[in-house]
């Protein structure tokens, strides 16, 4: 790679620092800004603004990438809409595509993938294509420690220069709301949720690890915009909610119980309580039908009988914990020996068991193509590099060998990177 270009990342300097480590090794960069956050964060000197109507964003693109010798661009979630028509005008090109977005090992990982990430994602969905591969453990993932602090200051911050310095794009609409008002008074109002719910919810916990161990499914919430929903045949995060609560009622076990937890990162922007009440009623589930806010999700696992998603990374981290997995949505863990593959009125009654080799060959072959250790808000103290970001290593000898032989779209795209402290991440 020659001359990187970047559009938009997370609210925070990550991309500026991202831009350092990349001309550290002598690769040009230049940086697209869409709103005045985003030009708070990057300044330039290399930065360029859009400030034309939305209309004329593939034409701009296009130009820019010809114009420059563009041959790699980098992006933060790849199902932005100003993110989906550049991808699109890449790949035409040749160019390659770089998509960061959080890990999907979690917590103290982010994610770099080639051509696109989650429902995009090119990696395998065979169980034999991770069977036969030959790699070796990964590392032990260096703690990023506590960061929301970090995540909130940036994202207040992004907000106030969108509400108070955006004069400049006229034109720009973004996918959430970034007012600043309102970005205070959420997270104000999340704040004083949290505690409440914590007082509210404080005899939940004991019953599910206790009468209830067992003997309930577990249902992770995604927050209401996630554009995750876009792979998955529902609407919106409630239509979803519907459905499995519907098959519940008719198809489980009559002792059994049901627990939905709100995403905690949607705590500020949505509450489903007399949602869930109305819905209970409706389907005769009584105290059956669980709804909890900020409990610990390693001891709701433990417990659990099964978890049902969309297509959230909890459900790996349910597999993880050898958890049964129903999926509803497209996700890069659901396939044979992970996932449940049968109908969702069966696995309520027989969750396939897990096969734990299957699993942890598909966590190495991640955490040595697209895993990076650390997070885009706090740079690890151990990697002493502008982004504090500890990359993945160059895949092993048979990974290169699956990646260079003939295979279909799905199971394509392996990431060449380097794990050497003085290495680029990409090439």
């Amino acid at each position: 790679m020659t001359h990187a270009l970047l559009l938009q990342g997370p609210a925070g300097p990550f991309f500026a620092r991202f831009a350092r480590e990349l001309r550290g090794h002598g690769i040009q960069t230049t940086k697209v800004n869409f709103h005045a956050g985003d030009a708070l964060y990057y300044p330039g000197p290399d930065a360029l603004a859009f400030r034309e109507p939305m209309d004329r964003w593939a034409r701009w693109v296009e130009e820019l990438i010809d114009a420059r010798g563009i041959d790699g661009v980098f992006v933060f979630g790849d199902c932005r809409p100003l993110h989906r028509e550049a991808i699109a005008i890449a790949e035409r090109r040749g160019v390659k595509v770089w998509c960061f977005e959080e890990g999907y090992l979690r917590p103290d990982w982010i994610t770099l993938e080639e051509h696109g990430v989650n429902g995009n994602s090119r990696l395998p969905r065979d169980p034999d294509f991770y069977r036969g591969l030959d790699l070796p453990p990964y590392d032990t993932p260096l703690t990023t420690g506590p960061r929301y602090g970090l995540l909130a200051w940036y994202s207040t911050v992004n907000a106030l220069a969108f509400t108070l310095l955006n004069q400049g794009f006229p034109h720009y609409r973004h996918h959430r709301m970034l007012n600043a008002g309102y970005h205070t008074f959420v997270h104000v109002r999340s704040a004083i949720r949290k505690e409440v719910f914590l007082r509210q919810e404080a005899q939940i916990l004991p019953r599910l690890s206790g009468p209830l161990s067992g003997r309930y499914f577990f249902v992770p919430l995604q927050v209401h915009c996630d554009f995750q929903l876009v792979h998955s045949p529902y609407g919106d995060v409630l239509e979803f909610v519907r459905e499995i609560t519907a098959s519940f009622a008719e198809h489980a076990p009559a002792d059994h119980a049901i627990v939905f937890k709100h995403h905690p990162m949607d705590r500020a922007y949505r509450e489903y309580g007399d949602f869930f009440e109305e819905l209970a009623r409706e389907h005769g589930l009584g105290d059956r039908l669980i709804y909890c806010h900020d409990l610990d999700l390693g001891t709701i696992l433990e417990h659990a009988v099964g978890t049902v998603t969309i297509n959230s990374t909890v459900g790996l981290t349910s597999i993880a914990r050898e958890t049964p997995v129903r999926v509803l949505g497209t996700a890069i863990y659901d396939m044979p020996g992970m996932t449940h593959q049968g109908a969702l009125e069966d696995f309520w009654h027989a969750q396939d068991p897990i096969d734990r080799d299957l699993y942890e060959q598909f966590v190495r072959y991640l955490a040595q193509t697209s895993q990076a250790q650390g997070s885009f808000y706090k740079p690890l103290a151990e990697v002493p590099s502008p982004t504090g970001i500890r990359w993945f290593p160059q895949p092993a000898a048979a990974v290169q060998r699956e990646a260079e032989a003939p295979v279909d779209a799905d199971a394509s795209g392996v990431v060449h990177a380097h794990h050497a402290a003085d290495d680029v991440p990409v090439r």
